[in-house]
């Protein structure tokens, strides 16, 4: 096995899973010598690979990727499903967050903590909360009840924890991360959801070659974002930390002066994935426009207009989690990945 496979080298492979870390280079902390913004990466492949790119999953807001490993009651989550699909999977815990350890005097002050209330508001009960919007009546597909005494929220709410207050410095870190992820790994497609979906524009940004395709489920925006009450802002249009763009901008206002070109995604494949019922999905055609008028190839792929109704914005872990992943299996099938 090749060196550059850090979890296969060095001995036989007989169980086909395992862990390890990225960006576990020393350094200097008011406490002394630490590991600053290190990633949790949890990989599984099938016994014999069917696809030509691994995927890498990367979650979103303040969740880990338990969102990819299976729903809160308990059933398989699209982790499994895509190694019986013959993918291998690459499943990370952003910076800060989950298995990877957040210390404010090593990665700075945490954001906001995410409630019970908010979740209910953003994910399961909208329709009948502050933050309802024009489709949230037609969510049917949370496993559950989805108020505060529902067993589903608790186990949902368990996993999430604080973002870093300085969302610039997050970006940043996912950059670094991501590039260094698949300098290890090599060439893959990358996975994203809400807000990982910043990590996956950064990623293909510093690494163009090793970027097959991109889904962005619900990614976070709209394009230039600003909303300090939750602590996202997006400068540079879909991320908080810098992107190459063609003609050069060298600080976040030039970019309202003319459009731009995004060259190192011009390449990628890429799909915005939307469900019916989530109040994320009112944001979509404007990430998309965003993308397509940076010479992105985009197609935005809606789950109802493939049959597949009822979900909000966490599909993933939904009643119906395996149907709504079949559209985007659909497409990273005719994209050749």
């Amino acid at each position: 096995m090749s060196a550059a496979r850090p979890h296969l080298a060095g001995r036989p492979v007989t169980v086909r899973r395992g862990f390890f870390w990225i960006g576990v280079e020393p350094s200097a902390s008011p406490a002394g010598t630490v590991a600053r913004g290190q990633m949790f990466v949890q990989w599984e492949a099938p016994p014999e690979l069917s696809k030509p790119y691994p995927l890498v999953l990367v979650h979103g807001g303040g969740g880990q990727g338990t969102d990819w490993l299976g729903t809160p009651d308990g059933r398989p989550g699209w982790a499994t499903f895509l190694v019986e699909e013959g993918y291998a999977v690459y499943v990370v815990d952003r910076p800060g967050h989950g298995r990877s350890p957040f210390h404010p005097e090593v990665l700075g002050p945490p954001g906001g903590v995410f409630t019970d209330e908010l979740v209910l508001a953003l994910f399961t009960a909208a329709a009948d909360g502050p933050m309802s919007h024009p489709t949230a009546h037609l969510h049917t597909q949370w496993p559950g009840d989805g108020g505060l005494d529902d067993p589903n929220v608790r186990q949902f709410a368990a996993a999430a924890g604080p973002m870093l207050a300085d969302i610039a410095v997050a970006h940043g870190l996912e950059r670094e991360r991501g590039a260094e992820l698949l300098d290890a790994i090599g060439p893959a497609v990358l996975m994203t959801h809400s807000a990982g979906g910043p990590m996956g524009w950064l990623t293909a940004d510093a690494r163009p070659e090793l970027v097959k395709g991109i889904v962005a489920i619900e990614p976070l925006g709209p394009p230039f974002l600003d909303d300090p009450g939750f602590g996202f802002t997006l400068p540079w249009g879909l991320t908080a930390a810098p992107m190459r763009f063609d003609p050069p901008a060298a600080a976040p206002d030039e970019l309202d002066a003319k459009p731009r070109a995004l060259p190192n995604l011009e390449k990628i494949p890429i799909a915005v994935i939307d469900a019916e019922a989530s109040l994320f999905a009112h944001q979509g055609d404007a990430s998309v426009e965003f993308l397509r008028q940076a010479g992105c190839t985009v197609d935005h792929v809606r789950l109802a207009e493939h049959g597949v109704h009822g979900n909000g914005h966490l599909m993933m872990l939904e009643r119906n989690n395996r149907e709504a992943l079949a559209p985007i299996l659909a497409w990273l099938s005719s994209s050749g990945l």
